[in-house]
């Protein structure tokens, strides 16, 4: 390919709305360019990129016997509705009708879809399989960002295994966990397998696979023994804490000037540590209190798995006040039997604690939970913080913000069960297959080898990603004895399947490695007279910026055997 021939708008300068790396430095080198907020039109190097990502995704999965399939991208509500998750999804499902008026939607995901096409297997000795698609997903993000990062039209390359029982599912799982592994690995992506909650998918098993960036949305709690859970599944050890003997009934005290947590600690002299937090939340239609210690903090996402509810919204000031007769600053769950109770486990069986008292400007103290509180159910719902204990080896946890790139799921027999999903057994009676789930967002992958390799020049892609291997740059102006290396070296390299681009433009040699050099191209070879007077070329590593000076007749196999090595497999 001669750069002459195509279209790359680099961009001297950063775009105003970029919030990550990934972001300005792919719309920079003129990778993307965006259409409307979560809509990105992807330019011919993003294409290329874009292929070798695939490519890489699609050797493991073949790799492990998985079979590619290709689904409809529009799907008839019917499917959605019998799972429940036409209603579940929310917001978040593009929804639209024919002309028929029947209700369609675009395709978030492809369980209802993959289940529906698994009817037609009949007997248990077609188990295990494992199908997969690279097919475009729609999702109404409320806040698209970030890029590539966080969109509302992406590719994802989305996997599901069915077997005949939990023993096959197991290792199913195992071999996309491996599979997964090798891909991160080789897309240069480094990636940290968590614990994580499983969601809307359902099922049991959930494993994430978290990138570190500073752009990232999430947070992984971690330890170098190797637990690591997304802080919406970690846990650690909370400290005992030794209580005074509670009052014979807690004690009304008067907290006109205190409606949060600090407030009382500051003016009234109660530690947030010794404060039950109560919180009130509509879960499912159904009014419910969330008590936690008042230093904590509620991860939204524990609470929807612990009661496996659905929905899930604060509860509005008027519907707390009908409910409680107080508002929000003085409310606790003392004497309430009419609302269901959820309770954190760092709050079992704590003493002399301190409470609201469900009237505003007054407060409980002297609180014993086990005595004064009905409780209905505990969990463990509160937010792990750095430094906090391990619950394996009890060293000081690290939490690092990330962005998923990959994500594995155990799923069970929701979705076969709710589709009609059976086969013939061994012992001739039906059986519901279990079915596994994982994916990779392709153009989120991108952006997150971006974010793991750049520099202040621009990208520094990975040699098996990039959009050319090879980039050679004559200089010096029209130069027959140029010319003639210069397409020699070029037809050498394409000969040996290195993929190469020719920066063949009328430009200076300054604009021309600037714009490499953004790019990200991995190696670059710099023709110019002064070189050839000493039969030499200069080989440049974007990775390091050091050049090595190479005999002309024998620098397509140097070239070639960089590409070589630095290629992962």
């Amino acid at each position: 390919m001669r750069w002459s021939d195509l279209y790359v708008p680099t961009l001297r300068d950063d775009p105003a709305d970029a919030d990550a790396a990934s972001h300005r430095l792919l719309v920079r080198g003129g990778f993307v360019r965006q259409l409307m907020a979560g809509h990105y039109s992807l330019l011919p190097l993003a294409v290329r990129v874009r292929a070798k990502v695939v490519g890489i995704v699609r050797e493991e999965m073949d790799r492990i016997g998985a079979q590619e399939w290709l689904l409809p991208a529009m799907h008839p509500a019917e499917v959605w509705q019998k799972t429940g998750r036409w209603e579940a999804m929310g917001e978040e499902m593009f929804r639209l009708k024919d002309r028929k008026g029947a209700d369609l939607a675009l395709g978030m995901t492809h369980e209802e879809i993959v289940a529906t096409a698994a009817l037609e297997l009949a007997s248990y000795k077609q188990l295990p399989q494992t199908w997969y698609q690279f097919q475009t997903k729609f999702r109404d993000e409320p806040r698209p960002k970030s890029g590539l990062m966080r969109v509302r039209e992406f590719t994802m390359k989305d996997a599901y295994s069915f077997d005949l029982d939990q023993a096959g599912l197991d290792r199913s799982f195992e071999r996309n966990h491996g599979a997964y592994t090798r891909i991160f690995r080789r897309l240069g992506i480094p990636a940290i397998p968590v614990q994580a909650s499983s969601g809307s998918m359902g099922g049991s098993t959930s494993i994430e696979f978290m990138s570190p960036t500073e752009a990232g949305e999430d947070l992984v709690a971690h330890c170098a023994c190797g637990y690591a859970a997304n802080i919406e599944k970690a846990t650690s050890v909370v400290a005992a804490v030794e209580d005074a003997a509670s009052s014979a009934l807690p004690e009304p005290f008067d907290t006109p000037d205190a409606k949060t947590i600090d407030e009382l600690a500051a003016r009234h002299g109660v530690p947030a540590d010794r404060q039950i937090k109560t919180l009130v939340y509509v879960l499912d239609g159904r009014l419910t209190l969330v008590l936690m210690r008042g230093d904590h903090g509620l991860v939204e996402q524990k609470l929807l798995d612990t009661m496996a509810a659905r929905t899930l919204r604060p509860a509005r000031p008027d519907e707390i006040r009908d409910a409680l007769g107080a508002s929000p600053g003085s409310l606790g769950a003392v004497g309430v039997a009419h609302l269901p109770v959820i309770a954190d486990e760092a709050l079992r069986g704590r003493r002399a604690m301190t409470t609201g008292a469900n009237k505003d400007g007054v407060h409980l103290r002297g609180v014993d939970v086990g005595r004064d509180l009905a409780v209905g159910q505990w969990a463990d719902l509160r937010e792990v913080a750095v430094g906090e204990p391990c619950v394996v080896c009890g060293a000081a946890l690290a939490v690092v913000r990330t962005v998923e790139v990959g994500h594995i799921f155990q799923l069970g027999t929701k979705y076969t069960e709710a589709l009609g999903v059976t086969v013939l057994g061994p012992d001739g009676s039906r059986v519901t297959p279990v079915m596994g789930c994982y994916g990779i967002g392709v153009e989120r992958a991108m952006a997150a080898v971006v974010e793991a390799h750049h520099d202040d020049a621009g990208i520094v892609w990975p040699v098996a990603v990039a959009p050319f291997e090879v980039a050679i740059v004559p200089i010096g102006g029209a130069n027959e004895a140029v010319a003639a290396v210069v397409g020699s070296l070029y037809d050498g390299l394409r000969a040996q399947r290195v993929d190469v681009v020719l920066d063949d433009r009328d430009e200076r040699p300054g604009v021309k490695f600037r714009d490499i050099e953004l790019v990200g191209i991995p190696y670059r070879i710099t023709v110019g007279p002064r070189g050839l007077a000493e039969g030499q070329v200069e080989v440049t590593v974007r990775e390091t910026g050091g050049s090595t000076s190479v005999a002309v007749g024998e620098a397509v196999a140097y070239v070639r055997g960089l590409v070589a090595d630095a290629t992962v497999r």
